[in-house]
This record gives C-alpha cells, structure tokens and sequence, in this order.
C-alpha cells in the first residue's frame, strides 16, 4: 500500500500550483494540501512542506488551461480564494479529473469535486460583486479615498480591476482588515499594501484624525438625500434583506453613519 502524504504550503495560488506539480513528479497520494499554520488533520500521512516554484506552478497552469475552459479556470481561481478548508484536495481532484479525461470537466457535476469547486466559485462571485457594489470610500486628509472591508473571501485580487477601471481618476485605498492587506491606486498602478492599523480604527476618534473635515458634511448630505428619496410606504424589508444583507450595512454610509 502506498504512503500518503499531507502537503503544507505558503497560502499562495503559486503555492498551490506547486503542490500539484510536486504530487506528480514523486508520484504521491496526496491527502491533504494545507496553508503554514493549519493543523495536518490526517494523523498516517507523512507531512512534506513544498517550496513555491513558480515555472513549476507555471507549468501546471498551463498545461489545464489548454484543457480547461476559461470556466473552468476561472472556477479554480475563485474557489482557491474562498480559503475554504480542504479546497486545495478539491482543487487537485478537479485537475486531476481533468487531465486524465484530457478534456474540460466543468460541467460534469457528477462528480463530486466538480460540484464543490463550482459550487464554491459562484460563492465568492456572489461576494466579488457584492463588494463592488457595496463599498463606499471616505476621503482622506492626504486627499486619498478610502475604505475598509472584510468580506467572508479573499475577494481583493478579483475586484482590482473594476476599481481600477471605475476610479481611474482618484488615488484610493481598499483595505481587507480580515486579512491585513490592501490596494492602493496611486493614478498609474494598483499595488498590493500592508498598514498597521489600530485596533479602534472605526471608532470616532480615528475617523476623526484620519478623514478630510468634510468628509461628514458629505456623508450627512447624502444620508439626507437618501431619506428624502425613500418612499416609506412602498418599502419592502424582506426583500431589502435579500439585496442588501444586514452583514453589508456597515459598508453603506445610509447605514453606518461616520460617527458612533
């Protein structure tokens, strides 16, 4: 009987790739793809911590690319930053199904991989345009539009594009405060940043040292335009709910005044 082995990585998607890589070149049966840090659950495997390789992870990607539909990779992305426990096995299962079929799989839901990356994917996409949609940046007084996040998904690198097309014309900044780290548009490129933050950094204090003065006389004014616009008898809470869930009233100024 072959050994199992549980594969530890740095987190990243390249990280992941060379996994992948690495379970083919030693010909490994690999029960379990782990971040640093996680606890290896499975208790007969030999653990094997992997060095990220990018030709190797380049490689990889490659190669199920000309197999895979856009889908299908799109698919894999999305469902990687869902950083959901045991998505890096499904992911491996997903690209082995399809290199030994030597053709695209993703709509082959009888296999039960295919479902859990599929199904994971359209969660985070969910999350993707909810937050841009639903974030609201305040101005800064260094004069850089700001705002903060902490979205159930790794959701920042897929939402750099639309930010970065959209406010094309502003220095901003999108903080991920779960996972301390953002992105900054500085007029010309948009950069991956790391800030330390205080822990009270929405409390009125800090708004307070942080935000340009009128950055509440706007707040106020639009909070005021909103109310005047909302025809009371006509509004329908369950369905509000179901568009605007209550875990996305922080982000909106109508919901979350600047001052507590």
């Amino acid at each position: 009987m072959q050994p199992t082995t549980s594969l530890i990585y740095d987190g990243t998607f390249n990280g992941l790739l060379s996994c992948i890589f690495l379970s083919y070149e030693e010909k490994l049966e690999v029960v379990g793809i782990n971040p640093t840090g996680m606890a290896n659950e499975e208790l007969f495997s030999e653990s094997l911590e992997v060095i990220t390789d990018k030709f190797k992870a380049d490689r990889v990607w490659k190669a199920f690319k000309k197999i895979a539909s856009s889908r299908g990779a799109k698919s894999i992305y999305f469902a990687y930053l869902s950083e959901a426990p045991g998505i890096e096995l499904e992911i491996l299962k997903y690209l082995q199904h399809t290199f030994q079929h030597k053709k695209s799989i993703d709509g082959d839901f009888a296999s039960p991989h295919v479902l859990k990356i599929v199904q994971t994917a359209k969660k985070v996409s969910r999350e993707k345009h909810r937050m841009e949609a639903f974030v609201r940046f305040q101005l800064t007084k260094d004069n850089i539009y700001f705002a903060t996040i902490e979205p159930d998904f790794n959701v920042l690198p897929v939402i750099k594009h639309h930010f970065t097309s959209r406010y094309s014309d502003q220095e901003w900044i999108i903080y991920d405060l779960k996972r301390k780290f953002g992105l900054y548009y500085n007029l010309h490129t948009t950069d991956i940043i790391n800030i330390d933050f205080a822990k009270n950094i929405r409390s009125s204090e800090e708004n307070d040292y942080f935000f340009d003065t009128r950055e509440e006389d706007f707040q106020n004014l639009w909070k005021n335009y909103f109310e005047a616009t909302t025809i009371k008898s006509r509004i329908n809470i369950r369905l509000h709910h179901q568009h605007v869930p209550k875990r996305y009233w922080k982000y909106l100024i109508e919901k979350n005044p600047l001052h507590n």
